[in-house]
Order: structure tokens, then C-alpha cells, then sequence
């Protein structure tokens, strides 16, 4: 584990930061944009967690929080460098994990019939803005795939997060007896 002796280091003061390798590179790399937005999702659902969500909800989210902060060393080592450090990253086990979750609250709820609109209590509206910055980050990861090589479990834990965040969010509004309000796509 790192330890940081102090927040900050002027290296970056030329638009230039470091990978975990040591590798300088411009801070609006795809790399840097990548897991920065994982760290933006991180920080939305440590507000998902701050506004009272259901106590099941808020655990599996806290275990999330840490496994996202595998998926940041994941992306922030380049492939070659994964093999000269032991770093933590994303296995299938975490992906598989999370369709556990969405199975586990999915079978207490009733079948969605339509798309329903983001929002409901204000943690199930956290949610929701978590899985949107959640699908950015997949997108980000994928524009990455197109440039270098990165974690084979990336892309799937980002596609799988976000599914479990909009079924997390659901499973909220019920915990709180709101009701899904349904798409009208007549209005």
C-alpha cells in the first residue's frame, strides 16, 4: 500500500502527470481521462452512501468503493508494467459478484414492464447519477482499448457496475416504498 507523505508534488504543474509505472504522460491522456472518471464515479457513490441508503445497499456500495480503487491501479499501469508489480486489479470474480447483487435484489422486486425515469429518493437518485458517470467511464475505457491494451475484466466490471447501480437504485426506491415512475412515451 502507498503511503502519501504529501498531497502535492509540482510535477504536474506542466499539464504532465505520472503512471504507476513512472511513465510521464499529458494529463488528458485516455489513460488519465479513464480512470479519473472512475475516481468521479467513486466519489458519487461515496455521496450515494452519504445521503442513507438501505444498510445492504450502502455495504455492498463501501465494497464497490474499494474494488473501484482497483480498477484506478488497474488502468493506471500499462499492461507490460502489471507484470513487474504486484498491483491490484480487476478479476472476474469481481464481475461475477456483482451479478450476484443484481440477482439477489432483482428477485425481490417486480419486473420492470418499461423504462422508468431516473430518481425517487435522493439516494436512488445518487445512484442513478453514479450509473451515468459509471456508463461514461465505460466509454472512456473502450476509446482506451483503441489505443493500448488494458485489464481483460475492465470494460465488463464497468458494464456490469453500472447495470447493478440502476438495479441498486430500484432496489432503494423500494426499500423506501417509492414507486418506479414509468417512461410515457405518448407525452
Amino acid at each position: 500500500m502507498p503511503k502519501i507523505t504529501k498531497v502535492y508534488t509540482r510535477t504536474g504543474d506542466k499539464g504532465t502527470t505520472s503512471l504507476g509505472g513512472g511513465q510521464r504522460v499529458e494529463k488528458d491522456s485516455l489513460r488519465i481521462t479513464s480512470y479519473g472518471t472512475v475516481d468521479e464515479l467513486n466519489s458519487f457513490i461515496g455521496l450515494a452512501i452519504a445521503s442513507g441508503l438501505y444498510k445492504n445497499i450502502e455495504d455492498n456500495l463501501k465494497i464497490i468503493q474499494n474494488e473501484l480503487f482497483h480498477l484506478g491501479s488497474d488502468l493506471c499501469f500499462i499492461e507490460e508494467d502489471k507484470k513487474k508489480f504486484s498491483i491490484p486489479q480487476i478479476q472476474e470474480k469481481h464481475v461475477l459478484a456483482l451479478e450476484k447483487i443484481m440477482d439477489q435484489y432483482s428477485d425481490e422486486m417486480q419486473p420492470l414492464e418499461n423504462f422508468i425515469l431516473p430518481g425517487g429518493t435522493i439516494g436512488a437518485s445518487y445512484l442513478h447519477v453514479a450509473r451515468t458517470v459509471c456508463r461514461r467511464a465505460e466509454r472512456d475505457a473502450i476509446a482506451l482499448t483503441k489505443e493500448e491494451s488494458i485489464g481483460e475484466f475492465v470494460v465488463r466490471y464497468l458494464n456490469r457496475l453500472s447495470d447493478a447501480l440502476f438495479v441498486m437504485a430500484r432496489y432503494e426506491n423500494f426499500k423506501k416504498n417509492y414507486t418506479d415512475i414509468y417512461w410515457d412515451s405518448r407525452i
